[in-house]
């Protein structure tokens, strides 16, 4: 059985596949390995996952159908992990044609593939960005999310109404993966924890918004991957869970532990809140703790520290 992973050079899409290729699973990885962020950091999961004779890499976009269709065909497929996304909040502020062809045309052209191969389930990422400005905490899975306030966001919510479309129409069956705030080792540098790591160490004054005022639902990536492989074990006729911590940290003490892990002190410099960021995020997983299992079990305190570790490691090897 092969599960076809997209967007695996990339942050979850890494960690993901090699636990799946660590446990025996034939892992079928498809990127385009853009620079959105540093590719370097991208060749370097993709090395790892490389090192597995049961791993077969694509370097290809997720807009090129033809190319796609391709690998389809190679391959006898029989789950999708779709992760493969342009990410970020502010870069769509700036740059909102990426999200159209990316999680858009790229999504569409992933899940209607899937359709054609009669795959057994379509696992797909969405984001606890759909919530906008929600005002209930913690958000669950039954509150309205008609209220985006960013592309990227709208982006997602789309990407859950074109997989209840073929669900519904094709008997597809999907799951959607709403993360909360994803952290841990090959993080992505576009993020908090890599940025201000990064920052703190260079002797930087970091950047910190809302004055401070913001809380968020940190979630490890190891915890997020049992959370995917649940998904993947457990095909819905269509289903959209919260993957997240269910904590909402306080910003000014994950920059605490920052500065504890590395025997430094930050310099702040407060700014006002970012157009389409919120203020707080916090999970609901009841929904996920009864039909997927899901039960995060990395504490802030252990995911930073590991976080740090792997940085310092890694930046001195490299």
């Amino acid at each position: 059985m092969s599960i076809l992973v997209t967007g695996s050079a990339g942050f979850i899409g890494f960690h993901l596949s090699k636990k799946l290729l660590e446990d025996g699973v034939e892992v079928i990885g498809y990127d385009s390995v853009n620079n959105y962020y540093d590719p370097t950091l991208k060749e370097a999961r993709l090395k790892i996952l490389q090192e597995f004779d049961n791993f077969t890499f694509y370097r290809k976009n997720l807009c090129d159908f033809d190319a796609l269709e391709i690998v389809f065909k190679n391959h006898s497929i029989k789950k999708v992990c779709n992760l493969a996304a342009q990410a970020g909040v502010r870069y769509s502020l700036t740059n909102p044609f990426a999200y159209q062809k990316s999680n858009i045309e790229g999504f569409l052209n992933i899940i209607e593939l899937s359709k054609r191969a009669k795959i057994e389930n379509f696992v797909y990422a969405s984001s606890s960005s759909v919530y906008g400005k929600n005002k209930k905490l913690p958000f669950s899975i039954s509150d309205n999310v008609d209220h985006p306030i960013s592309l990227y966001a709208a982006s997602k919510k789309a990407n859950e109404l074109i997989a209840h479309t073929y669900s519904h129409l094709y008997e597809l069956p999907t799951t959607g993966l709403r993360f909360f705030t994803v952290y841990g080792p090959y993080g992505r540098p576009d993020m908090a924890l890599f940025i201000f790591t990064k920052k703190i160490l260079a002797g930087e004054p970091i950047e910190v918004y809302n004055h401070g005022n913001m809380k968020r639902d940190f979630t490890y990536v190891d915890d997020i991957v049992n959370g995917i492989i649940s998904a993947l074990n457990h095909p819905f006729d269509y289903e959209v869970f919260n993957l997240g911590n269910h904590r909402s940290e306080n910003l000014m003490d994950f920059i605490g532990l920052i500065e504890e892990n590395l025997g430094k002190k930050a310099e702040i410099k407060f700014m006002p809140i970012q157009p389409g960021d919120v203020p707080e995020t916090f999970a609901d997983i009841n929904h996920a703790r009864k039909k997927l299992g899901f039960e995060p079990t990395t504490t802030i305190e252990a995911g930073i520290k590991r976080f740090v570790d792997w940085y310092k490691n890694y930046y001195k090897t490299n």
